[in-house]
């Protein structure tokens, strides 16, 4: 292909196969790269997918799946089995934050992973995190997806003897600057163990907890 060079070997040097980011690419495109990448042997894993992509994918690959929500394609071509002792949890401050954070969950759960969710415990209504307490101190790597100011990365990394993974959503008002306001804060966080990804970057934080939840 004269538009895309596939790296078929990121597997074996990162342990986990190269991902396809759609967004700036044509559903052509993306679909030519996923026939050629299926015909390999490890999954595959498209991101920023709209339904357009989707449908010209699914003509050349029938058993590619989308997740709508997190604008995910899949095509799982191995069978991983989760340590059912480590798990990852994804928390989100509001509703708004899941298609992101759906991108992180559903990322690290194809690398083989259990992941669980927790959602809408914004520090707003801080109560709600509260309550999600033991199940939050029990994970062994926490992704937290917030909008606005951000805060919640904070308060979660302030309860927590495991690495949190701060992903700033660009959900807010005006002034968040669509996600500025929120990576400002949660780089600025005075709680230790937050690692900090870029806006929006579900995909990201998902391969890093996975990465995370991979060490012994």
């Amino acid at each position: 292909m004269g538009f895309a060079k596939i790296d078929h070997h990121r597997t074996e040097r990162c342990g986990a196969p190269e991902a396809i980011y759609c967004q700036g690419k044509t559903a052509e495109q993306v679909a030519q790269i996923v026939e050629r990448m299926n015909q390999g042997a490890h999954d595959i894993l498209a991101t920023r997918a709209n339904a357009e992509t989707f449908a010209a994918v699914k003509k050349l690959v029938p058993e590619a799946e989308y997740h709508e929500t997190a604008k995910l394609i899949i095509v799982r071509k191995e069978t991983l089995t989760p340590d059912p002792d480590r798990f990852i949890l994804v928390i989100t401050a509001g509703t708004s934050d899941i298609p992101i954070a759906e991108e992180a969950a559903l990322t690290a759960e194809l690398m083989g992973h259990r992941v669980e969710r927790v959602f809408d415990v914004g520090v707003a209504g801080i109560h709600r995190l509260f309550a999600q307490e033991e199940k939050i101190r029990s994970a062994n790597v926490i992704i937290v997806a917030a909008g606005m100011e951000g805060a919640l990365a904070s308060v979660v990394g302030g309860l927590v003897n495991k690495p949190v993974i701060a992903l700033p959503t660009s959900v807010g008002y005006g002034a968040s600057f669509e996600g500025l306001a929120a990576l400002l804060g949660m780089l600025n966080s005075c709680a230790a163990g937050i690692a900090v990804v870029n806006i929006d970057n579900g995909f990201g934080a998902g391969r890093l907890a996975g990465m995370m939840n991979s060490m012994r």
